[in-house]
């Protein structure tokens, strides 16, 4: 999204300071009518990135994205319409939509059992090739042979190449069924130690309540993020809301790891902390378990990598058929 909408996401020139939010919110309320109020503002480090706005618009959440040195706004984005909004839809719910106040979820349960399959066509996958492994004397070759003709290749892709990539889509089934049956989430929880609550623990989310023009004091707002800057240095970002505070950390790992904050809405007090050190298990895991299934806990690597891995599956159940009938044509 980035590359393809660069003037969205990147300012044109970032010259000196950006303004102090009470002066930025000034020059966004002049080119906004008085029925949108903001609700929060995401505040990169990187000099050169826009602000981001939330607020809330015919019963919908938007993002405004604005230029922090002049407050110019830049895009009003909603991303219903958004390619990656739709591919998770697909991918979550078969585009049943999500159905948090009941009916039942068809398109859910159809991911989950498939994923279910999944997992035992690929364990029963690494099981056989383990045995034909061992049997053939630890002959049996881990290299793809890729200039032996295209029969031989579109054997060793299934075969030798799917056993390289099992293991990472093996994870991916295991952590995405978490989202799928509360039976297993329950149960993989527990695995690690974990007991879950009724809902995430320290993650104030980036809607958070709706923002008042009237009520709300951006400068209090700027010395907020001005106190946690200072406190957290080498920080990725910032997201403040009306009494509600989130750092977010520059380090790889649980990506959405963060420190949540409380201050008064009156004085720019801070009132609470909820350190992510000091986060339970089930809120660490519930980070883990997103950062692991999305490939981002090592950054591009690990998304090449699970990129890759994922691409490499697809072909699996194509090449899969194919020496199937290969061998039912010609046995």
């Amino acid at each position: 999204m980035q590359w393809c909408f660069p003037s969205r996401y990147y300012v044109e020139v970032a010259e000196g300071s950006p303004l102090p939010l009470d002066r930025l919110m000034e020059a966004v309320n002049e080119q906004l009518p008085d029925t949108l109020q903001v609700a929060s503002v995401y505040l990169p480090a990187d000099p050169e990135k826009n602000y981001r706005m939330s607020f809330a618009g015919q019963g919908r959440m938007w993002s405004m994205f604005v230029d922090p040195y002049s407050g110019k706004i830049k895009e009003i984005y909603h991303a219903e319409g958004n390619f990656f909004t739709f591919m998770r839809r697909l991918h979550r719910w078969l585009l049943t939509g999500f159905r948090p106040g009941g009916g039942f979820p068809v398109g859910k349960i159809v991911v989950g059992v498939a994923t279910l399959l999944l997992v035992f066509i690929l364990a029963a996958g690494m099981i056989l090739w383990i045995i034909k492994w061992r049997k053939s004397g630890r002959r049996y070759g881990w290299r793809i042979k890729w200039q032996s003709g295209w029969k031989r290749l579109l054997y060793d892709l299934h075969i030798v190449g799917g056993m390289y990539v099992s293991l990472v889509l093996l994870v991916l089934a295991l952590t995405g069924l978490t989202w799928s049956f509360d039976w297993y989430r329950t149960g993989f929880y527990k695995l690690f130690g974990a007991e879950l609550s009724g809902k995430p623990g320290g993650q104030h989310g980036e809607r958070g309540g709706k923002g008042d023009r009237e009520q709300a004091d951006f400068a209090l707002w700027q010395q907020v993020a001005g106190q946690l800057a200072a406190q957290h240095p080498g920080h990725k970002a910032l997201l403040i809301q009306n009494g509600k505070a989130s750092v977010y950390p520059q380090a790889t790992g649980n990506v959405r790891a963060s420190d949540n904050y409380t201050f008064d809405p009156q004085t720019g007090v801070i009132t609470g902390e909820n350190r992510y050190a000091n986060l339970d298990k089930a809120g660490k895991l519930r980070g883990w378990i997103y950062s692991v299934h999305t490939g981002s806990w090592g950054g591009w690597l690990t998304r090449i990598i699970t990129c890759i891995a994922s691409l490499w599956g697809a072909s699996l159940p194509l090449t899969g058929y194919y020496l199937w009938w290969r061998k039912s044509r010609f046995s």
